[in-house]
């Protein structure tokens, strides 16, 4: 069955647990032996989790257990993210002021005293689940031991079969043709009539396919009457299963239930006074007598008979063969690649990526010539066009290890949001996700309403909903969707371990005031989530600082707050703030710099500058995402943005006291997506289009890396050429989405518009002096799409046939010409998809997106 939601819930505690056995501030309290003695009783529980969640339909005793077990793993989390936080507080004020770190040894919660609290808590943890296990062994429960991997040598494969595509094989013509002048021979023993030809090679080195090349060559199938493919694998080499096996091969009917000496008759009669090829792929056996017992079985064919074994084992080898071994190398490196890209890229559009064709080459250097590791690399990249996708596979760790593996493993050193977009890539793969929408920076999508019931049967009494009455007095809901704060309010004197707070119904709102937040903070010691959207106070109270465990808050749309207290940048393990549209925010606090988690960062203020200097929004060092809207007054960047080197979309809208952008945006080397729309005074050429002076302003050989991949613009009515700095710095082998609309001023594609060689859309929305195409447009090999809509004079010059620019775009798949699709083919291209206009692709981000967070990728 599935692994259950208490078995992950095991999972993720294991994880935390191992992670916290590494921290300072364990190590400091002694507590290491503690974590480990917990670590193992939990493991011994998560062992029996699946066949109690298999019996507890049927048993009430055990759906008790699960549910206490449950309970037990969510207070182990708490526990294990309050020793984080102060961790955390620790790492915070060794890294401010002189005077906030003496501040910090006089606070109230000292070392000792804090020590002394963890520590009893932990006791009380271990001795919950010392009971929990203690008690599973009254329903005689199945350990279930679920393998990810194993390192032992004689691994199970998957069985093998003969046929082989000669075109996917690369590389192996000489080890062929020297397998295929032995089999050619006449037996090299005046005593046996049958020789043995192993294939040597480490695992993943082609051995199996090899033996296919030659097991299927025109030359052999004439020379042999009969040829059998035999995969032996993790058989314990016992001669009446191999028996069989040859026999299946042999007559190509099922395996007869004889005993072994009515099988062996049967055999011999098949090979008799035939000349025959036996293939014994994957042997491990080096026991010699095993061999004899099966060799004396197989003598009885014609002379020239000849057997191929591949093995890994050189002692195999020695034991059965007859004729020099074949010992595999590794393939060169020009068939690697070969290979590679062939299982990497659809026929032909490898040329279309050199970007990543040049990153596979790195990749495959890495690979050591072994043409598995190289095939299934290929495969994995396989319609990833993300290069910071094939730059994690090149740099990941797991190329240092010494551990024999032929791939990394799949807890690859990523980004949560990478890993996070894969499992939605593949759930939506498999239907599980509709009304999928693509923004380049964003993609919405909703959940199938099987999708849902599932997950509400998932949560089971964890969630509350107002149609759960019966919930009401439950200890164990953590989730809560309401229709206001009064509901929660009432929830509050009967629920104390609540997670999240949302409103989602239609009229919901937190309009409970300060009131409703301080309730909050006392009583809900363990919130996660806390939704604010549309509340209407004026200010937060300083108790928000005490909610210590708090990883998302949202004010998105108070038309009134006017200040944040200092305290919320107590918030350590906050990852996402979204102040959006707070239009009223006098400032933000001082001390930004101290949110050392967080990663989503949605602001509105009234401020000139954003606070970045010492410890402000330039030492958000774990920030991903930023978007700084309707900030009327705001006329330049923070200082030290340069130092947000794993920012990956910075989105600036509706700032129209905005000049210039900071040139320190150049060093954003993470930067994936760049949206910039409604800045009526900002100037992109900032510098003077000076290259080094650009906004991300690198020089071609700088040795600089870029990673943007998206760049919008819209409402910029200074423009009117793109930034110097797009085409000629390292962007231009990136960068794959340009968006240009509502620029007024904007005369014309530069002719190095050719330089972006891995461009495959450009959208241009009512510029109307835009007046034609560059001549390099044809050089442009990824574009796959022209989008122009609103820019009357270009339309007319990219008129099918007659246009005085068709010639240029004539070749695309895809293009759109004022909302006609002229493309020429049924591709079920939509001008939605992708060319929505910025504004309302912002506004549906902060709804979708930000509010519930169930959009894709940012």
């Amino acid at each position: 069955m599935a692994e259950s939601f208490a078995f992950q819930l095991a999972n993720q505690v294991l994880g935390k647990l191992g992670l916290l056995a590494l921290q300072e501030v364990v190590l400091v309290w002694g507590v290491k032996d503690v974590l480990e003695d917990l670590k193992n009783t939990i493991s011994t529980i998560q062992a029996v989790i699946l066949d109690a969640e298999e019996q507890k339909s049927n048993n009430h005793q055990i759906s008790d257990w699960l549910r206490k077990l449950k309970n037990a793993l969510y207070d182990a989390e708490d526990v294990i993210d309050e020793i984080e936080y102060e961790a955390l507080r620790r790492k915070v004020a060794k890294s401010g002021s002189t005077g906030k770190r003496v501040r910090s040894l006089f606070s109230t919660s000292t070392p000792l005293a804090f020590r002394f609290k963890m520590g009893h808590k932990m006791k009380n943890l271990r001795e919950r689940f010392d009971k929990i296990a203690a008690d599973h062994s009254k329903f005689n429960l199945t350990e279930r031991v679920i393998v990810v991997e194993s390192n032992m040598g004689n691994r199970k494969r998957e069985m093998t079969h003969s046929y082989v595509d000669v075109s996917h094989i690369i590389g192996r013509d000489r080890e062929k043709e020297n397998i295929l002048s032995m089999l050619m021979q006449p037996s090299n023993d005046e005593q046996e009539n049958v020789s043995v030809i192993p294939i040597i090679g480490i695992g993943g080195m082609g051995k199996t396919a090899l033996a296919k090349l030659v097991f299927n060559d025109e030359r052999v199938i004439e020379r042999f009457d009969k040829r059998m493919w035999v995969c032996v694998s993790d058989e314990d080499f016992e001669t009446e299963k191999l028996t069989k096996k040859i026999l299946v091969s042999a007559t190509k009917e099922s395996a007869p239930d004889l005993p072994l000496d009515e099988l062996q008759t049967q055999l011999r009669n098949e090979l008799d006074n035939r000349r025959y090829l036996l293939v014994l792929d994957d042997v491990w056996n080096d026991d010699r007598e095993k061999w004899l017992k099966l060799k004396e079985l197989l003598v009885g064919g014609a002379d020239g008979s000849k057997i191929v074994v591949t093995t890994r084992k050189k002692s195999v080898a020695s034991v059965m063969c007859t004729l020099p071994p074949q010992e595999l190398k590794g393939l060169s490196h020009q068939d690697c690649m070969s290979l590679f890209v062939k299982c990497a890229f659809i026929d032909g559009e490898g040329k279309h990526y050199s970007n990543l064709v040049k990153l596979g080459d790195e990749i495959v250097k890495k690979c050591g010539g072994v043409p598995l590791a190289v095939r299934a690399l290929g495969c994995f990249l396989f319609g990833k066009v993300d290069e910071h996708v094939w730059a994690s596979m090149r740099d990941n760790e797991i190329w240092k290890s010494k551990e024999d593996r032929i791939l990394p493993p799949s807890s690859r050193n990523e980004d949560v949001e990478d890993i996070d977009n894969e499992y939605v890539t593949e759930l939506y793969s498999r239907s599980f996700f509709q009304d999928v929408e693509d923004h380049k920076y964003i993609v919405t999508f909703k959940m199938h309403d099987l999708v849902h019931d599932l997950a509400q049967s998932v949560a089971q009494f964890d969630h509350y909903t107002p149609n759960d009455a019966e919930k009401l007095h439950s200890s164990e809901v953590r989730h809560v969707s309401c229709h206001g704060p009064e509901e929660v309010l009432t929830l509050a004197q009967k629920i104390d371990n609540i997670r999240t707070i949302l409103f989602p119904y239609k009229g919901g709102r937190a309009t409970g005031g300060k009131s409703f937040v301080s309730t909050c903070a006392s009583r809900f010691k363990c919130i996660r989530y806390l939704d604010l959207s549309d509340s209407d106070f004026e200010a937060l109270p300083s108790s928000i600082g005490k909610m210590k465990y708090l990883r998302y808050l949202t004010l998105f749309r108070n038309k009134r707050i006017k200040k944040l207290p200092a305290s919320i940048c107590k918030l350590y393990h906050l990852q996402t703030l979204i102040l959006d549209e707070c239009g009223e925010l006098e400032e933000l606090p001082s001390d930004m710099g101290n949110l050392i988690s967080l990663r989503f960062l949605l602001v509105t203020t009234k401020q000139r500058t954003l606070p970045g200097k010492e410890n402000g929004m330039g030492c958000l060092f774990s920030l991903r995402v930023l978007l700084i809207n309707k900030c009327d007054n705001l006329e330049s960047m923070f200082e030290g943005i340069q130092n947000l080197k794993a920012l990956r979309t910075l989105i600036i809208s509706n700032c129209p006291s905005l000049v210039s952008l900071s040139t320190s945006v150049k060093h954003l080397t993470a930067l994936e997506h760049l949206i910039i729309y409604n800045c009526e005074r900002l100037d992109l050429m900032d510098g003077g289009g000076d290259e080094e002076n650009g906004i991300q302003g690198y020089s071609s050989s700088s040795g600089s890396s870029s990673r943007l991949r998206s760049f919008m613009i819209g409402n910029l009515p200074k423009l009117d050429a793109l930034p110097h700095w797009l085409i000629h710095g390292p962007t231009a082998t990136t960068l794959r989405y340009l968006h240009i609309q509502s620029c007024h001023k904007f005369k014309a594609l530069p002719k190095s518009l050719e330089n972006l060689i891995s461009l495959q859309q450009i959208e241009i929305k009512d510029c109307p002096t835009l007046s034609a195409l560059p001549q390099g447009m044809h050089l442009l090999t990824a574009l796959q799409v022209l989008v122009i809509v609103d820019c009357p004079e270009l339309s007319k010059r990219c008129t099918p046939q007659t246009g005085e620019d068709w010639h240029c775009i004539a070749h695309l798949p895809r293009l759109c010409l004022d909302g006609e699709d002229i493309s020429g083919e049924n591709s079920g291209f939509e001008e939605q998809n992708g060319t929505w206009e910025i504004s309302k692709s912002l506004q549906l981000q902060r709804q979708r997106n930000f509010e519930k967070p169930i959009g894709k990728k940012l």
